[in-house]
């Protein structure tokens, strides 16, 4: 059992009514200017844009805005909010939208208040020490950043030379840092019902994906932590077919949207040591092909289980048996976490989500494109990722072929 600091400091105001408070929480947190940053269009066309924007001028708290956001967020719109906060004196960043905006937002508030390129922090180059503060109102449950110290980049001008030539596609990178935990989030899950099924069902797939990434480890001991994931990917499993079959399940939107914060506010990985290897595997695709992030870790996974089971095959059997529903056959484990593996892969298609890479781009990926993924993946050869099982360069590689499809 790994010793633990569980630290959540977020202001979670939940329901029907929560985007009230907004302005109210603005103040409690220090903000008197605040950037009102945002994704695309559909903030607008709800309305929710405008209501946020209403609220905040009727609690005497001045703001601009700043949209745009698109997935896997890019660095390049993150750079011009820095500018633009610096401009205008902004000391306070509300994000209005979901992980991308979020993860948008904390890139910003970092960069206003540190001299250098804020790009080197994610590079690893430099260390923040300060940061303007975060919220968020939540409109798409899925990332978790709501609720977590982690947030992802895409520069998608970085130099990515193989071979003496140029390769389609950009870098992305991810940092954590416990100051970047927002200072509240407001969830309203009736705003999430007109989020596509496609969306809904990358949502999920990614904050299951949050809590797997911690489910799978080494550690068997930490029987509560174990309970409480498994709980959240059972829970999660059951809501997104009710929400794809009827949108307006508030009961059941309302599972999805608490369960994406749950499943990174670090509440399932108590006590064990995570392992993150789908995701950082996954980043290399998001930043190649520009492919929605949930889709992508639904891509990869399955080669990555299949790969890795032996590491802890008890882990694999339990993850059959008790989120799964397949029977344990005790004469054969493998047998049983094989089942548990291809049981995940029907979810899958299921809910409409791809098991290989070649269901995920549409088409055959090269072994020129696997080797420029693995070369990043490993930091030119210089790195490894997960926990479960330490992939070095050649590890990665062979799970790419595997997912190719």
């Amino acid at each position: 059992m790994k010793d633990f600091n569980y630290y959540a400091p977020t202001e979670v105001v939940f329901g029907e009514q929560s985007e009230e408070q907004v302005a109210a929480l603005v103040k409690k947190y220090g903000g008197t200017k605040v950037l009102v940053h945002y994704g695309g269009q559909s903030a607008q066309r709800s309305g929710l844009l405008d209501k946020i924007c209403g609220l905040l001028k009727e609690g005497g708290i001045e703001y601009i805005t700043l949209g745009g956001v698109v997935p896997n967020p890019r660095l390049s719109l993150a750079q011009k909010g820095i500018d633009l906060c610096r401009q205008e004196g902004i000391d306070f960043i509300l994000a209005v939208g979901g992980g991308s905006v979020i993860d948008s937002s904390k890139c910003i508030a970092y960069g206003v208040c540190f001299e250098g390129d804020v790009w080197d922090i994610y590079l690893g180059k430099a260390e923040p020490t300060k940061m303007l503060p975060v919220a968020s109102v939540l409109t798409i449950p899925a990332a978790g950043s709501e609720m977590s110290e982690a947030s992802v980049i895409t520069n998608a001008d970085a130099p990515r030379e193989s071979g003496g030539r140029l390769l389609p596609g950009g870098t992305k990178l991810g940092y954590s840092n416990d100051m970047s935990r927002p200072k509240f989030a407001i969830m309203n899950p009736r705003r999430t019902f007109t989020l596509p099924p496609y969306q809904t069902a990358a949502g999920v797939t990614d904050m299951m994906m949050h809590t797997m990434e911690r489910y799978f480890t080494k550690d068997d001991d930490m029987d509560l932590t174990t309970d409480l994931a498994e709980a959240v990917l059972r829970r999660m499993k059951t809501a997104v077919f009710d929400v794809l079959k009827n949108p307006e399940d508030y009961r059941q939107r309302a599972q999805i949207m608490w369960g994406g914060s749950v499943a990174h506010n670090g509440l399932t990985g108590c006590g064990v040591h995570d392992d993150w290897a789908t995701h950082q595997l996954e980043h290399e695709l998001s930043g190649m092909f520009d492919v929605t992030h949930g889709a992508g870790l639904a891509a990869i996974w399955p080669s990555w289980a299949r790969y890795v089971m032996h590491e802890n095959l008890r882990r694999f059997v339990r993850f059959a048996v008790n989120v799964m529903d397949v029977p344990n056959d005790f004469t054969d484990p493998e047998g049983t976490a094989l089942k548990g593996i291809e049981a995940m892969e029907r979810f899958y298609h299921a809910i409409g989500m791809p098991i290989n890479i070649k269901e995920l781009i549409g088409k055959d990926i090269t072994d020129e494109e696997i080797k420029e993924m693995t070369r990043k993946c490993s930091r030119d050869y210089t790195a490894t990722c997960g926990c479960l099982k330490v992939l070095k360069a050649e590890d990665m590689e062979t799970i790419y072929k595997m997912a190719r499809g």
